[in-house]
């Protein structure tokens, strides 16, 4: 919290008296990052693009943005793994203190993979909010687990399970069908 309050221009009692948590002001200062990939997430949606396509951008821009974040990232995905244990259950959205529902991280690829298998182009199964919360938690592993990973292996690999479970004719026949030439 003094790390976040002295990049802000505040004394970190400033910061601890306009949040109700260490976990909110966390989950404030990561929204505006994540904020913009729900926003092209739901205009994917409105404009019909192909949902394959759609989710290898929101999957490659998400882990761009957690690798050249990677230290706020490793300190919000602390916060939320604190929070949950505290409270003990799933997310309430009327709690303003829970950085699950102010950092909806999952949200996005939920939204994206939903719509993608009410129209056909993805596998019923798993449900979205289990394939999007699988990716994000892996995601969140990665990033403290393997510091030096770079974006692009990051999102190959998450792209691979992704596609691997809910479209596997893509893959079919590809040794790699997710790496990007550099």
């Amino acid at each position: 919290v003094e790390d976040i309050a002295q990049s802000a221009g505040v004394s970190a009692a400033t910061a601890y008296n306009h949040f109700p948590t260490k976990h909110a002001l966390l989950a404030q200062v990561y929204a505006p990052i994540i904020g913009p990939l729900l926003v092209q997430a739901r205009r994917d949606i409105e404009t019909d693009r192909p949902m394959i396509e759609a989710l290898d951008d929101q999957v490659r821009a998400l882990c761009r943005i957690v690798a050249h974040n990677r230290t706020l990232t490793a300190a919000f995905s602390a916060a939320v793994s604190e929070y949950t244990i505290k409270i003990g259950q799933l997310p309430d959205p009327a709690d303003e203190a829970d950085p699950r529902t102010l950092v909806p991280m999952p949200e996005a690829l939920e939204l994206l993979i939903e719509h993608g298998q009410r129209t056909g182009e993805l596998r019923a199964y798993p449900p979205s909010r289990d394939m999007s919360g699988l990716l994000i938690n892996t995601l969140l592993t990665r990033n403290v687990n393997r510091p030096d990973e770079s974006s692009e292996i990051t999102a190959e690999l998450l792209l691979s399970v992704m596609f691997g479970v809910l479209q596997p004719e893509i893959a079919a026949g590809a040794e790699r069908p997710f790496r990007h030439a550099h």
